[in-house]
């Protein structure tokens, strides 16, 4: 008898720690885990951190919520919008077999870089914030994405750019990133096929500050618009110094600019900037504001900024997944977060289609008015801008 229970006792001290580790991407642990790769660190971090607290936020309201046969739980890791840092932390999360899906980058460029890495591991990644179109071309069904791709702004901003405002002359600056190269030229071939003129069409480099001698020769030129493809720090630096300068011209730029981070560091001379928003105002959607109450409720620290919804809604999409796969494994969540049909989140009702992209596209040109980015039809700037 007692060497029946020892027998007993040493099956079960070693089958237990089996059950609890799971292998190959499965999870059958009490605790499902979703990892949110995006910048922690680094000149995107207020962003990033916007973001991360809107998935957390969702992470948090499941568990509470309590239908859930697991708890869940949020791994943070930090891309520092680099995309050899965004590849390793991919790596890392993937080699938790706890990890059964991200919530994945603000940047195209680490986007482009860690595709493959989620094919290969099989880890479903949702696309939160980050728009070059290649992101979703490859057909991997772990790629998923609650933000429209570029084109669909940019060809909109060049739409708006000469046929509203009526800009003939057009200088182009972009940050030689894929994100700002790529939204710089798909503006510029819209724009061309509208009549428009390329007056010039120059790079700068991410973290430089001093724009004076481009801005001059840029003046030189005699613009009605200058366009830059690129983000909030270096669009804010520009466009003070345009006004330093007292050119004239326009200012637009991309959704990458939508941020209170561009607000914060243009101060008054930020008014009367242009970009192109993805979604209405997050305050005007449906479920707008009961984000923002649960955001602000949750006490963090940083505001949501404006990709705070996209993470959100991104988190939420796997949390869905996870609960309509039954027992998950990361082949189950893939599956499931592509068979995702009409979900009600912040920013509408979003499917997807077959390589993976939201069909759920919207474009909103936004103007600073007051220091604060709003609709520009709601603006006092739409007499002045619009012909």
């Amino acid at each position: 008898m007692k060497r029946k229970l020892l027998t007993l006792m040493l099956v079960l001290v070693l089958t237990v720690p089996m059950v609890l580790t799971g292998c190959g991407g499965e999870s059958q642990s009490q605790v499902v885990k979703i990892a949110f790769i995006a910048p922690i660190t680094g000149p995107n971090a207020a962003i990033g951190l916007g973001m991360r607290n809107s998935a957390e936020l969702a992470v948090k309201q499941a568990n509470d919520k309590g239908d859930l046969p697991f708890e869940l739980e949020l791994v943070p890791l930090d891309d520092a919008s680099d995309p050899a840092t965004a590849v390793n932390a991919v790596n890392k999360a993937a080699s938790d077999p706890d990890v059964l899906g991200a919530v994945a980058h603000f940047n195209s460029g680490c986007a482009l870089a860690t595709k493959d890495v989620f094919h290969k591991y099989g880890l479903p990644a949702v696309i939160a914030s980050a728009i070059n179109d290649k992101i979703t071309q490859d057909g991997y069904d772990e790629i998923t994405r609650v933000i429209s791709a570029s084109e669909i702004q940019n060809v909109y901003a060049g739409d708006v750019a000469t046929t509203k405002f009526g800009a003939k002359n057009i200088a182009v600056i972009h940050d030689q990133t894929d994100y700002g190269k790529t939204n710089a030229e798909q503006f510029i071939q819209k724009a061309q096929e509208n009549g428009a003129e390329m007056l010039s069409f120059d790079g700068i480099a991410v973290g430089q500050q001093d724009f004076s001698a481009l801005l001059t020769k840029i003046k030189a030129e005699d613009p009605e618009m200058i366009f830059f493809g690129g983000l909030a720090t270096e669009a804010a630096l520009i466009k003070r110094q345009m006004d330093e300068l007292k050119i004239p011209a326009i200012f637009m730029s991309d959704s990458g600019i939508h941020t209170k981070t561009f607000v914060d560091i243009a101060g008054e001379l930020g008014e009367g900037a242009l970009c192109h928003g993805l979604i209405s105002p997050i305050e005007d959607l449906p479920k707008g504001q009961e984000y923002i109450q649960a955001y602000e409720a949750a006490e963090f620290k940083e505001p949501h900024e404006a990709f705070g919804p996209f993470a959100y809604d991104a988190a939420n999409i796997i949390i869905e997944a996870l609960r309509d796969a039954g027992t998950p494994d990361r082949a189950s969540v893939t599956q499931a977060i592509r068979d995702t049909e009409d979900f009600d989140g912040v920013l509408g009702k979003t499917s997807f289609d077959e390589s993976g992209q939201t069909e759920l596209n919207s474009v909103i040109t936004y103007v600073v008015e007051d220091g604060k980015w709003i609709p520009l039809e709601k603006s006092s700037f739409k007499e002045q801008y619009i012909k």
